[in-house]
Protein backbone atom coordinates (compact mmCIF):
# COMPACT_ATOMS: atom_id res chain seq x y z
CA UNK A 1 0.00 0.00 0.00
CA UNK A 2 1.31 3.41 -0.85
CA UNK A 3 1.87 5.83 1.87
CA UNK A 4 -0.60 8.30 0.45
CA UNK A 5 -3.41 5.90 -0.05
CA UNK A 6 -6.48 6.34 2.06
CA UNK A 7 -6.19 4.73 5.41
CA UNK A 8 -2.45 4.66 5.36
CA UNK A 9 -1.98 7.25 8.12
CA UNK A 10 1.16 9.13 9.05
CA UNK A 11 2.99 5.98 9.87
CA UNK A 12 3.46 5.37 6.22
CA UNK A 13 5.17 8.76 5.57
CA UNK A 14 8.76 8.05 4.41
CA UNK A 15 9.97 11.40 5.85
CA UNK A 16 8.39 10.84 9.22
CA UNK A 17 10.20 10.46 12.44
CA UNK A 18 9.73 6.78 12.67
CA UNK A 19 11.19 6.01 9.29
CA UNK A 20 14.97 6.34 8.49
CA UNK A 21 15.48 9.28 6.06
CA UNK A 22 18.40 11.33 4.68
CA UNK A 23 20.39 13.44 7.26
CA UNK A 24 19.66 17.08 7.77
CA UNK A 25 22.45 19.26 6.16
CA UNK A 26 22.18 22.02 8.69
CA UNK A 27 22.45 19.57 11.56
CA UNK A 28 25.60 18.02 10.02
CA UNK A 29 27.22 21.42 9.61
CA UNK A 30 26.34 22.28 13.19
CA UNK A 31 28.01 19.12 14.50
CA UNK A 32 31.12 19.84 12.44
CA UNK A 33 31.32 23.38 13.81
CA UNK A 34 30.95 22.11 17.35
CA UNK A 35 33.87 19.72 16.85
CA UNK A 36 36.08 22.45 15.36
CA UNK A 37 35.20 24.80 18.21
CA UNK A 38 36.24 22.11 20.65
CA UNK A 39 39.56 21.69 18.89
CA UNK A 40 40.41 25.44 18.60
CA UNK A 41 39.06 26.39 22.04
CA UNK A 42 35.52 27.35 21.12
CA UNK A 43 32.72 27.02 23.69
CA UNK A 44 29.79 24.61 23.60
CA UNK A 45 27.09 27.18 22.98
CA UNK A 46 23.44 26.57 22.31
CA UNK A 47 21.74 26.58 18.97
CA UNK A 48 21.01 30.28 19.19
CA UNK A 49 24.77 31.14 19.12
CA UNK A 50 25.65 28.85 16.21
CA UNK A 51 26.14 31.75 13.78
CA UNK A 52 28.62 33.60 16.01
CA UNK A 53 30.55 30.40 16.75
CA UNK A 54 30.96 29.72 13.03
CA UNK A 55 32.34 33.18 12.39
CA UNK A 56 34.84 32.89 15.25
CA UNK A 57 35.89 29.50 13.94
CA UNK A 58 36.55 30.77 10.45
CA UNK A 59 38.54 33.81 11.68
CA UNK A 60 40.80 31.81 14.04
CA UNK A 61 41.54 29.13 11.49
CA UNK A 62 42.43 31.64 8.83
CA UNK A 63 44.72 33.56 11.16
CA UNK A 64 46.44 30.38 12.22
CA UNK A 65 47.00 29.34 8.63
CA UNK A 66 48.28 32.80 7.80
CA UNK A 67 50.79 32.68 10.66
CA UNK A 68 52.00 29.23 9.70
CA UNK A 69 52.37 30.25 6.07
CA UNK A 70 54.32 33.36 7.10
CA UNK A 71 56.69 31.28 9.25
CA UNK A 72 57.30 28.79 6.44
CA UNK A 73 57.75 31.61 3.94
CA UNK A 74 60.28 33.32 6.21
CA UNK A 75 62.25 30.15 6.77
CA UNK A 76 62.61 29.56 3.06
CA UNK A 77 64.26 32.99 2.78
CA UNK A 78 67.46 32.06 4.65
CA UNK A 79 70.53 30.93 2.68
CA UNK A 80 74.29 30.62 3.18
CA UNK A 81 76.96 32.25 0.96
CA UNK A 82 80.40 30.60 1.27
CA UNK A 83 83.69 32.45 1.31
CA UNK A 84 84.50 31.65 -2.32
CA UNK A 85 81.02 32.62 -3.51
CA UNK A 86 78.97 35.74 -4.20
CA UNK A 87 75.18 35.98 -4.44
CA UNK A 88 73.40 38.08 -7.05
CA UNK A 89 69.95 39.27 -5.87
CA UNK A 90 67.17 40.08 -8.33
CA UNK A 91 64.08 41.72 -6.88
CA UNK A 92 61.06 41.19 -9.10
CA UNK A 93 63.48 40.51 -11.96
CA UNK A 94 65.55 43.69 -11.45
CA UNK A 95 69.17 43.62 -10.22
CA UNK A 96 69.24 44.62 -6.57
CA UNK A 97 72.72 43.88 -5.15
CA UNK A 98 75.66 41.46 -4.93
CA UNK A 99 75.77 39.80 -1.53
CA UNK A 100 79.02 39.03 0.26
CA UNK A 101 79.75 35.75 2.14
CA UNK A 102 77.72 34.95 5.27
CA UNK A 103 74.23 33.91 6.41
CA UNK A 104 71.72 35.95 4.42
CA UNK A 105 67.98 36.37 4.13
CA UNK A 106 65.86 37.57 1.25
CA UNK A 107 62.10 37.40 0.86
CA UNK A 108 61.19 34.28 -1.12
CA UNK A 109 59.08 34.61 -4.26
CA UNK A 110 60.04 38.28 -4.35
CA UNK A 111 63.82 38.08 -4.57
CA UNK A 112 65.63 35.60 -6.79
CA UNK A 113 69.11 34.69 -5.50
CA UNK A 114 71.82 33.22 -7.78
CA UNK A 115 75.02 32.06 -6.09
CA UNK A 116 78.20 32.14 -8.24
CA UNK A 117 81.66 30.82 -7.37
CA UNK A 118 84.17 33.63 -8.04
CA UNK A 119 87.40 31.77 -7.12
CA UNK A 120 86.97 28.62 -9.18
CA UNK A 121 89.36 28.47 -12.14
CA UNK A 122 87.34 27.51 -15.21
CA UNK A 123 88.72 26.25 -18.49
CA UNK A 124 87.73 26.76 -22.11
CA UNK A 125 89.40 25.21 -25.15
CA UNK A 126 89.57 26.03 -28.83
CA UNK A 127 91.13 24.33 -31.84
CA UNK A 128 91.17 25.11 -35.53
CA UNK A 129 93.17 25.70 -38.69
CA UNK A 130 94.22 29.28 -39.28
CA UNK A 131 96.04 31.25 -41.96
CA UNK A 132 99.32 32.96 -41.04
CA UNK A 133 100.81 36.17 -42.37
CA UNK A 134 103.00 34.31 -44.88
CA UNK A 135 99.93 32.46 -46.24
CA UNK A 136 100.55 29.14 -44.53
CA UNK A 137 97.99 27.05 -42.69
CA UNK A 138 98.62 25.96 -39.11
CA UNK A 139 96.63 23.75 -36.79
CA UNK A 140 96.46 25.29 -33.29
CA UNK A 141 94.96 23.99 -30.07
CA UNK A 142 94.88 26.17 -26.96
CA UNK A 143 93.13 26.43 -23.62
CA UNK A 144 92.09 29.41 -21.50
CA UNK A 145 91.90 29.57 -17.71
CA UNK A 146 89.55 32.23 -16.32
CA UNK A 147 87.60 33.28 -13.24
CA UNK A 148 84.45 35.34 -12.62
CA UNK A 149 85.46 38.84 -11.58
CA UNK A 150 82.00 40.48 -11.58
CA UNK A 151 79.11 38.13 -10.77
CA UNK A 152 76.46 40.70 -11.73
CA UNK A 153 77.86 41.24 -15.20
CA UNK A 154 78.54 37.54 -15.63
CA UNK A 155 74.91 36.69 -14.85
CA UNK A 156 73.03 39.58 -16.46
CA UNK A 157 75.06 41.44 -19.11
CA UNK A 158 75.76 38.46 -21.42
CA UNK A 159 73.25 35.76 -22.28
CA UNK A 160 75.81 32.93 -22.49
CA UNK A 161 79.21 33.96 -21.03
CA UNK A 162 80.92 30.65 -21.88
CA UNK A 163 79.85 30.75 -25.51
CA UNK A 164 80.80 34.41 -25.77
CA UNK A 165 84.22 33.54 -24.35
CA UNK A 166 84.75 30.82 -26.96
CA UNK A 167 83.79 33.15 -29.81
CA UNK A 168 86.00 35.95 -28.49
CA UNK A 169 88.88 33.51 -28.03
CA UNK A 170 88.67 32.28 -31.60
CA UNK A 171 88.50 35.85 -32.92
CA UNK A 172 91.49 37.00 -30.88
CA UNK A 173 93.54 33.95 -31.84
CA UNK A 174 92.83 34.35 -35.55
CA UNK A 175 93.83 38.02 -35.39
CA UNK A 176 97.14 37.26 -33.64
CA UNK A 177 98.01 34.24 -35.83
CA UNK A 178 97.11 36.19 -38.96
CA UNK A 179 99.66 38.82 -37.96
CA UNK A 180 102.47 36.30 -37.36
CA UNK A 181 104.61 34.07 -39.54
CA UNK A 182 104.41 30.32 -39.48
CA UNK A 183 107.84 29.79 -37.92
CA UNK A 184 106.88 32.04 -35.01
CA UNK A 185 103.63 30.17 -34.44
CA UNK A 186 105.18 26.68 -34.56
CA UNK A 187 108.55 27.19 -32.86
CA UNK A 188 109.98 30.08 -30.91
CA UNK A 189 107.03 32.51 -30.99
CA UNK A 190 104.48 30.45 -29.06
CA UNK A 191 104.81 32.29 -25.77
CA UNK A 192 104.49 35.71 -27.35
CA UNK A 193 101.44 34.61 -29.33
CA UNK A 194 99.82 33.35 -26.12
CA UNK A 195 100.49 36.68 -24.38
CA UNK A 196 99.11 38.71 -27.30
CA UNK A 197 96.04 36.47 -27.51
CA UNK A 198 95.37 36.89 -23.78
CA UNK A 199 95.57 40.68 -23.98
CA UNK A 200 93.28 40.89 -27.00
CA UNK A 201 90.80 38.39 -25.51
CA UNK A 202 90.60 40.35 -22.26
CA UNK A 203 89.89 43.57 -24.18
CA UNK A 204 87.02 41.85 -25.99
CA UNK A 205 85.54 40.50 -22.76
CA UNK A 206 85.78 43.89 -21.09
CA UNK A 207 83.96 45.45 -24.03
CA UNK A 208 81.21 42.84 -23.69
CA UNK A 209 80.98 43.49 -19.90
CA UNK A 210 81.10 39.73 -19.41
CA UNK A 211 82.51 39.85 -15.86
CA UNK A 212 85.27 37.36 -16.82
CA UNK A 213 88.94 37.73 -15.92
CA UNK A 214 91.37 35.72 -18.06
CA UNK A 215 94.11 34.13 -15.94
CA UNK A 216 96.25 32.47 -18.61
CA UNK A 217 96.25 31.33 -22.23
CA UNK A 218 98.18 28.13 -23.02
CA UNK A 219 99.02 27.02 -26.55
CA UNK A 220 98.94 23.25 -26.18
CA UNK A 221 99.76 22.34 -29.77
CA UNK A 222 100.76 24.20 -32.91
CA UNK A 223 101.79 22.33 -36.03
CA UNK A 224 101.42 22.22 -39.76
CA UNK A 225 98.56 20.27 -41.37
CA UNK A 226 99.01 16.51 -41.44
CA UNK A 227 99.47 16.50 -45.22
CA UNK A 228 102.77 18.42 -44.98
CA UNK A 229 103.80 17.48 -41.46
CA UNK A 230 106.75 15.31 -42.57
CA UNK A 231 108.32 18.16 -44.50
CA UNK A 232 107.94 20.51 -41.58
CA UNK A 233 109.45 17.92 -39.27
CA UNK A 234 112.52 17.81 -41.51
CA UNK A 235 112.77 21.58 -41.41
CA UNK A 236 112.45 21.54 -37.64
CA UNK A 237 115.18 18.92 -37.27
CA UNK A 238 117.44 20.93 -39.55
CA UNK A 239 116.92 24.02 -37.40
CA UNK A 240 117.64 22.01 -34.28
CA UNK A 241 120.86 20.70 -35.84
CA UNK A 242 121.82 24.24 -36.76
CA UNK A 243 121.25 25.42 -33.21
CA UNK A 244 123.17 22.45 -31.85
CA UNK A 245 126.17 23.08 -34.08
CA UNK A 246 126.02 26.76 -33.28
CA UNK A 247 126.07 26.02 -29.57
CA UNK A 248 128.97 23.60 -30.00
CA UNK A 249 130.92 26.21 -31.96
CA UNK A 250 130.23 28.82 -29.30
CA UNK A 251 131.32 26.38 -26.60
CA UNK A 252 134.55 25.65 -28.50
CA UNK A 253 135.15 29.36 -29.00
CA UNK A 254 134.50 30.02 -25.33
CA UNK A 255 137.05 27.34 -24.48
CA UNK A 256 139.79 28.19 -27.00
CA UNK A 257 139.67 31.98 -26.80
CA UNK A 258 140.52 32.20 -23.08
CA UNK A 259 143.26 29.63 -23.62
CA UNK A 260 144.74 31.67 -26.48
CA UNK A 261 144.47 34.82 -24.43
CA UNK A 262 146.22 33.08 -21.56
CA UNK A 263 149.03 31.89 -23.86
CA UNK A 264 149.41 35.39 -25.28
CA UNK A 265 149.54 36.86 -21.81
CA UNK A 266 152.12 34.25 -20.79
CA UNK A 267 154.31 35.12 -23.77
CA UNK A 268 154.04 38.79 -22.94
CA UNK A 269 155.04 38.09 -19.37
CA UNK A 270 157.97 35.95 -20.57
CA UNK A 271 159.04 38.68 -22.97
CA UNK A 272 158.93 41.26 -20.21
CA UNK A 273 160.88 38.93 -17.95
CA UNK A 274 163.47 38.33 -20.72
CA UNK A 275 163.68 42.06 -21.25
CA UNK A 276 164.32 42.67 -17.58
CA UNK A 277 166.83 39.82 -17.56
CA UNK A 278 168.77 41.17 -20.55
CA UNK A 279 168.77 44.66 -19.12
CA UNK A 280 169.94 43.43 -15.73
CA UNK A 281 172.62 41.27 -17.34
CA UNK A 282 173.84 44.14 -19.52
CA UNK A 283 173.94 46.43 -16.54
CA UNK A 284 175.83 43.77 -14.60
CA UNK A 285 178.30 43.26 -17.43
CA UNK A 286 178.79 47.00 -17.72
CA UNK A 287 179.40 47.26 -14.00
CA UNK A 288 181.78 44.30 -14.11
CA UNK A 289 183.62 45.85 -17.04
CA UNK A 290 184.05 49.09 -15.15
CA UNK A 291 185.43 47.17 -12.19
CA UNK A 292 187.82 45.24 -14.48
CA UNK A 293 188.89 48.48 -16.08
CA UNK A 294 189.81 49.89 -12.72
CA UNK A 295 191.82 46.75 -11.88
CA UNK A 296 193.43 46.74 -15.34
CA UNK A 297 194.65 50.26 -14.81
CA UNK A 298 196.23 49.18 -11.54
CA UNK A 299 197.86 45.94 -12.90
CA UNK A 300 197.48 45.61 -16.68
CA UNK A 301 199.62 42.49 -17.12
CA UNK A 302 198.00 40.46 -14.37
CA UNK A 303 194.55 41.49 -15.38
CA UNK A 304 195.23 40.65 -19.03
CA UNK A 305 196.51 37.21 -18.12
CA UNK A 306 193.57 36.62 -15.84
CA UNK A 307 191.14 37.55 -18.62
CA UNK A 308 192.99 35.26 -20.99
CA UNK A 309 192.72 32.34 -18.58
CA UNK A 310 189.03 32.98 -18.01
CA UNK A 311 188.46 33.01 -21.76
CA UNK A 312 190.30 29.72 -22.17
CA UNK A 313 188.28 28.23 -19.35
CA UNK A 314 185.04 29.22 -20.97
CA UNK A 315 186.24 27.89 -24.30
CA UNK A 316 187.42 24.56 -22.91
CA UNK A 317 184.05 23.95 -21.28
CA UNK A 318 182.44 23.59 -24.72
CA UNK A 319 185.10 21.37 -26.38
CA UNK A 320 186.97 18.22 -25.55
CA UNK A 321 189.98 18.68 -27.92
CA UNK A 322 192.56 21.45 -28.07
CA UNK A 323 195.20 22.09 -30.76
CA UNK A 324 198.22 24.06 -29.54
CA UNK A 325 200.86 25.53 -31.84
CA UNK A 326 204.46 25.72 -30.62
CA UNK A 327 206.67 28.70 -31.22
CA UNK A 328 209.48 28.24 -33.77
CA UNK A 329 208.05 25.06 -35.29
CA UNK A 330 205.34 23.69 -37.47
CA UNK A 331 204.24 20.95 -35.14
CA UNK A 332 200.81 21.09 -33.55
CA UNK A 333 200.29 19.50 -30.19
CA UNK A 334 197.03 17.72 -29.59
CA UNK A 335 195.70 17.73 -26.06
CA UNK A 336 192.95 15.15 -25.45
CA UNK A 337 191.22 17.02 -22.69
CA UNK A 338 188.34 14.56 -22.67
CA UNK A 339 190.71 11.72 -21.88
CA UNK A 340 192.55 13.77 -19.32
CA UNK A 341 189.28 14.73 -17.68
CA UNK A 342 188.12 11.13 -17.66
CA UNK A 343 191.41 10.12 -16.04
CA UNK A 344 191.07 12.79 -13.43
CA UNK A 345 187.49 11.80 -12.79
CA UNK A 346 188.44 8.12 -12.46
CA UNK A 347 191.29 8.96 -10.12
CA UNK A 348 189.09 11.10 -7.88
CA UNK A 349 185.98 8.91 -8.01
CA UNK A 350 186.95 7.23 -4.77
CA UNK A 351 187.08 10.56 -2.92
CA UNK A 352 183.77 11.82 -4.46
CA UNK A 353 185.40 14.96 -5.85
CA UNK A 354 184.74 16.58 -9.23
CA UNK A 355 187.34 17.80 -11.76
CA UNK A 356 188.31 21.43 -11.41
CA UNK A 357 188.59 22.82 -14.91
CA UNK A 358 190.54 25.83 -13.68
CA UNK A 359 193.21 23.60 -12.15
CA UNK A 360 193.39 21.57 -15.34
CA UNK A 361 193.79 24.70 -17.39
CA UNK A 362 196.58 25.93 -15.19
CA UNK A 363 198.38 22.64 -15.56
CA UNK A 364 198.01 22.71 -19.34
CA UNK A 365 199.35 26.24 -19.53
CA UNK A 366 202.25 25.33 -17.28
CA UNK A 367 203.09 22.35 -19.45
CA UNK A 368 202.97 24.54 -22.55
CA UNK A 369 205.38 26.98 -21.00
CA UNK A 370 207.81 24.23 -20.13
CA UNK A 371 207.70 22.80 -23.64
CA UNK A 372 208.24 26.23 -25.09
CA UNK A 373 211.26 26.83 -22.90
CA UNK A 374 212.73 23.45 -23.82
CA UNK A 375 212.26 24.16 -27.49
CA UNK A 376 214.05 27.51 -27.17
CA UNK A 377 217.00 25.90 -25.38
CA UNK A 378 217.36 23.27 -28.06
CA UNK A 379 217.34 25.94 -30.69
CA UNK A 380 220.20 27.80 -29.12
Amino acid sequence: MAWNEPGGGRDNDPWGGKNQGPPDLDEALKKLQDKLNGIFGGGNGNSNNSGNDGFRLNTGAVMMLVVLAAIVWGLFGFYQVDQQERAVVLRLGVYQETVQPGLRWNPPLIDEVSIINVTKVRTAQSRGQMLTEDENIVDIQLSVQYTVSNPGDFLLKVKSPEMSLEHALESALRHVVGSSKMDQVITEGREQIAVDTQQRLQSYLNAYQSGIQVAKVNIEDAQAPSQVQDAFDDVTRAKEDRERLKNEAEAYANGIIPEARGAAQRQMEEALAYKDQVIAKAEGEAKRFNQLLAEYRKAPKVTRERLYIDALEELYQSTSKVMVGTEGGNNMMYLPLDKLMEGRVSARMGSDQQVDIRELTDRVIEQLRRDSQNTRREGR
